[in-house]
């Protein structure tokens, strides 16, 4: 008989399998323990939770915290700080830092820096090359690897894998769900004139066109199928890849990000400048309006943050000297949760696009439920409450914002990471207690 809860978090709306119901729920040694009336001699610790709403841990499955080579833009403390500040639990993260994680070595040196320094639950991707091509397979089944990630086109960083010989090579090495960054670095090549002759980032949709776009996902959906594969097409930005998508759903998955679905050019870059530059690019409303679409009927399976970080210093330089990226760990829940507010999606929607659809797609273990035995990961939010983001509010690094100045209603006001409280009220509850994150691989 159990005596005493570590935690019970009462009186709250807890969003399970997609439906609100008011319940307490209580964890021991890290899991979920019990779901409902909580009497209230057996909790060690108590939450109430009045007024607010319970949803599972969130889940952002696609960051780049910059460690090990670029620690001055981010780095792994720094980066999951900014994660559990926004509510989020868990994180994948990117290959392209110095060097990059393309082997065993570097995968577990990522593992190192992490732990005791880590504030949420965490996974490192092994980026292809035409180098390591053949070694993926073994790669992606080592502890605490998410999966392997392929970049098309180039971006920051050192990872390309451009042609089709090299990305049926990729393909043909591994079982898992591969992730792909799809913008055809050819036609790019061929069309960088138009963002030097421009001068200005409102150039950056123009040579990094739709058609670009289009191209990759076009190439890679039919190698995948060749090679019987899945991918996962990371940021999708434009109407014209929806259709193709929505197609091989038994092949693909989609991702769209807070700033693709918030943000049009050619406002954006007329305001905030480079802020605004990122890869692929914010484009205008009619791409816009297609990935609501998507996301609206099924086609887009995950909301990703695509937090790639990089100093006011260097996004001052002349276009398009820039680099491309803006963090956005931080803020994914709050931008989304105002959408949620304005009516353009469900809680349920959002929350399964950051919870059951990351464990689905890439077998994640104990994670994306509000169930017995799952890990007690919560992410209590005021789904009322106004705040207005600002640089000044920013855990990483760079300490910027695209959204500087944006009020939004609904905020997330706790993390709980396998039973433990990490954030409340804006304040971190230390010491950091991340650890790598465990994959069913069949």
């Amino acid at each position: 008989m159990i005596e005493a809860y570590d935690l019970v978090i009462r009186g709250g709306r807890l969003l399970v399998d997609g439906r609100l119901v008011e319940a307490d729920v209580a964890a021991l040694d890290g899991k979920i323990a019990a779901i409902g009336e909580v009497p209230r001699r057996y909790a060690e610790q108590g939450i109430d939770a009045k007024g607010l709403t319970v949803l599972p841990g969130c889940i952002d499955t696609q960051v780049h915290f910059r460690e090990p080579g670029l620690e001055h833009k981010d780095d792994l403390e720094s980066g999951t700080r900014a994660a559990v500040l926004g509510g989020i639990t868990a994180v994948f993260e990117m290959p392209n830092t110095k060097p990059t994680t393309a082997d065993a070595a570097a995968l577990e040196d990522k593992l190192r820096r992490a732990r005791g320094r880590t504030w949420c639950d965490h996974a490192f991707y092994a980026g292809a090359t035409a180098d390591n091509a053949e070694k993926l397979g073994e790669l992606e089944r080592l502890p605490g690897c998410c999966g392997v990630k392929i970049f098309m086109g180039a971006s920051t960083g050192d990872l390309l894998v451009p042609d089709d010989a090299t990305l049926a090579r990729v393909l043909a090495s591994g079982r898992r769900r591969v992730a792909v960054h799809a913008e055809d670095e050819f036609r790019m090549r061929e069309r960088r004139h138009i963002a030097e002759q421009g001068g200005h980032p409102r150039f950056h949709p123009e040579w990094r066109d739709a058609e670009s776009a289009r191209l990759a996902t076009e190439r890679i959906l039919r190698l995948a199928r060749a090679a019987k594969r899945p991918v996962h097409v990371l940021h999708v930005t434009t109407a014209d890849e929806v259709p193709m998508l929505r197609a091989a759903k038994d092949i693909a998955s989609m991702e769209v990000t807070p700033q693709h679905l918030t943000l049009e050019a050619p406002d954006c870059y007329e305001r905030i400048g480079t802020l605004a530059q990122m890869n692929p690019p914010i484009r205008e409303a009619r791409h816009r309006a297609g990935l609501w679409q998507a996301v609206a009927d099924g086609t887009a399976d995950i909301i990703g943050s695509d937090h790639a970080p990089h100093t006011r210093e260097e996004k001052a330089k002349p276009y398009p000297q820039t680099p491309s990226g803006m963090p956005g760990v931080q803020t994914l829940l709050p931008v989304m949760l105002d959408h949620v507010a304005a009516g353009r999606l469900s809680l349920a929607r959002l929350v399964e696009m950051v919870t059951a659809n990351p464990v689905r797609l890439f077998g994640l273990k104990h994670k994306g439920r509000i169930a017995q035995g799952m890990d007690a990961d919560f992410t209590l939010v005021d789904l009322a409450a106004k705040r207005t983001l600002r640089h000044a509010d920013m855990a990483t690094k760079s300490g910027w914002t695209p959204f500087d100045g944006m009020t939004v209603t609904g905020f997330p006001v706790m993390t709980v990471v396998r039973g433990q409280v990490v954030m409340r009220e804006g304040e971190l509850i230390g010491p950091p207690i991340g650890r790598p994150l465990e994959f069913d691989l069949g």
